[in-house]
């Protein structure tokens, strides 16, 4: 899990996604981020003695002008997700389900195959994932990456909670533990304002 999960969610924009005009989006983040209107900064921990930054979980926090119901959709059925994340996904949204998502590389080198692995779904409410294992064998905390979608009715629309973990599980070195969770915390904060402006316009359409 190395060059390909780092191509997974460093914020660029894949080239077929559609664009939609962008809504008020209030963002939110948790253990100590910065808060911004329209983006994040990285959340990740400053232990001030000996500037020790400690890589764990990312936590976002988002305001999305549609209700769960939609919000649900468009975070698990692939015709969605391929608009806001970029990814042709293929995988049953039920606990247990497997597939995998792809996309072409960078530079037109390939496909990218991320392979996932669905542990919860309760609609509208929650939807759990891990992803990013290898594709010959199953996803385990030590080889993935734990996604955790939690929706809330909040102000006429919903409130997404997400948080990503695992990459303190998967023994990388200190360089390559910081290098994966930038690139992560850096896509999130892209795709999860694509996400918010796909889910309101598929209301206002």
């Amino acid at each position: 899990m190395t060059a390909q999960t780092r191509e997974c969610l460093d914020g660029s924009a894949p080239p077929h996604l559609i664009t939609h005009n962008r809504p008020r989006i209030t963002i939110y983040a948790t253990n100590g981020c910065t808060f911004l209107r329209a983006g994040l900064k990285c959340n990740q921990w400053l232990l001030m003695a000996g500037v020790i930054m400690e890589y764990g979980t990312i936590a976002r926090e988002i305001h999305i002008e549609a209700t769960p119901e939609v919000v649900y959709e468009v975070i698990t059925q692939p015709e969605h997700i391929a608009q806001w994340w970029g990814f042709d996904a293929t995988f049953p949204a039920v606990p247990g389900g497997d597939g995998r998502m792809t996309r072409q590389r960078r530079g037109g080198t390939g496909t990218l195959v991320v392979p996932i692995h669905v542990v919860e779904a309760d609609p509208p409410r929650r939807f759990v994932f891990r992803w990013a294992h290898p594709e010959d064998q199953p996803a385990t905390p030590q080889n993935s990456f734990l996604v955790t979608f939690e929706l809330a009715s909040a102000k006429g629309g919903t409130l997404v909670r997400l948080t990503e973990g695992g990459f303190r599980e998967i023994g990388w070195e200190a360089a390559q533990l910081e290098e994966h969770y930038r690139s992560h915390s850096a896509g999130w904060d892209q795709h999860l304002a694509r996400l918010a402006a796909y889910a309101a316009g598929r209301v206002q359409s």
